[in-house]
């Protein structure tokens, strides 16, 4: 979301506030000090004669309307503040609450696949009552409550680990070890080293030297290093955390390796690291804003732009990298990006553009062209798709 148009309303809001503040205590001190200074008159005594209070005030009273035309400013600038607060309210309601349903399309999509990714998404933060609630209510087949049983391990394993109990994070990791090494994890590992750090810290050296010998020295050699550093925390048992070995104490090596047997083991199931949900839903939040300002434009094509495949003119629809899951090809002849009806061609001369490019620059294949980045001759019979 862009947060500028907010922070520049904000800015000017607090911008009239400040001058209003200001010129309303310019006002108010002037008017003080004239009024404190007739009073110091009234008050003195000269050479016993009386002060003649009717001038005084006189000279008050016209020192205080001369001060007039500062209080018309007073008037202005507090006129101003106004102002800029009744905008403020209108740009946080355009912001915080736009009219989503403009930038809805008339497509057809899988319920079914829909209440899948509901429910995973539920299974996976461990609110197995509420993904069993869910698929009830959403009369969902058995088939789909299978997913329940894929990650209900995974949650028992993890709570375990948030109470410092490795065991069953250590049974599924030997029982999956092959697996773990094709996909080149360290996962097991970590695991032992976590372990070691607890038996050590219970100050039996003898026992975490064992379990070194009977559980690490087989990863000697790719992880010597790591070893290495395990070995010498033995000097330290019962006192690591005064060691230069500390860090092995941090909370934060448990939530590294928690996420990791996350990441694993979803991977063994086939199953994505992240919820699909709240990918979904994270993605939608960046890219709906451009894309509502799209539809305010083409309000008036409202009927149009529901039957659309695509876009008419290219948005600047910006996403993290961390929602790229795929290479994305834009074609530098169209500037439009391929599609499945438009896909990425491969050139003879090894450059790529789309296929309508190619179709328009051949006459539909009824001749040949020249190539827009070298001087080859190109038939457009002679592309062939390419599939990133």
């Amino acid at each position: 979301m862009d947060l500028n148009p907010i922070k520049d309303a904000f800015d000017r809001v607090a911008k009239k506030q400040k001058m209003s503040g200001s010129k309303t205590h310019e006002v108010v001190d002037q008017m003080m000090r004239d009024i404190e200074k007739s009073l110091e008159i009234m008050k003195a005594e000269q050479s016993g004669s009386e002060v003649d209070f009717k001038n005084v005030l006189g000279e008050l009273k016209k020192k205080l309307q001369e001060s007039a035309p500062l209080g018309d400013q007073m008037e202005g600038t507090q006129k101003e503040l106004n102002i800029a607060l009744s905008k403020y309210p209108k740009q946080l309601e355009k912001s915080f609450n736009p009219v989503i349903s403009k930038a809805y399309r008339n497509i057809d999509f899988d319920a079914h696949t829909v209440n899948q990714v509901i429910a995973g998404h539920f299974y996976r933060q461990g609110l197995f009552d509420v993904g069993d609630c869910f698929i009830n209510e959403a009369k969902e087949p058995e088939s789909t409550a299978d997913m329940k049983s894929l990650f209900s391990e995974m949650y028992l394993i993890l709570e375990a680990m948030k109470n410092r109990n490795l065991e069953p994070a250590l049974n599924w990791a030997a029982a999956n070890s092959n697996k773990l090494k094709e996909n080149g994890s360290d996962l097991l590992l970590k695991l032992h080293c976590l372990q070691f750090v607890e038996i050590l810290q219970g100050g039996s050296r003898s026992k975490a030297l064992s379990y070194v010998r009977t559980h690490i020295s087989p990863f000697g050699s790719n992880h010597f290093s790591e070893i290495q550093k395990l070995m010498s925390c033995l000097l330290w048992s019962g006192r690591l955390h005064q060691s230069p070995y500390s860090d092995l104490l941090s909370p934060t090596n448990w939530n590294v390796v928690a996420e990791d047997l996350t990441r694993q083991f979803c991977n063994l199931l086939g199953q994505s690291f992240e919820s699909p949900l709240s990918v979904t839903i994270a993605a939608g939040f960046q890219g709906l804003p451009p894309l509502l300002k799209f539809m305010t434009v083409m309000a008036g094509k409202k009927n149009e732009w529901r039957s659309m495949k695509q876009l008419p003119v290219p948005v600047p629809v910006e996403l993290g990298r961390e929602f790229q899951f795929h290479s994305i090809f834009v074609c530098p002849v169209s500037k439009e990006q391929s599609t499945e009806e438009n896909p990425p061609m491969l050139m003879s001369c090894s450059h790529v553009l789309c296929k309508q490019s190619i179709d328009k620059m051949s006459k539909n294949g009824s001749k040949t062209f020249k190539c827009p980045y070298c001087p080859s001759d190109i038939e457009s019979t002679q592309c062939r798709q390419l599939h990133f």
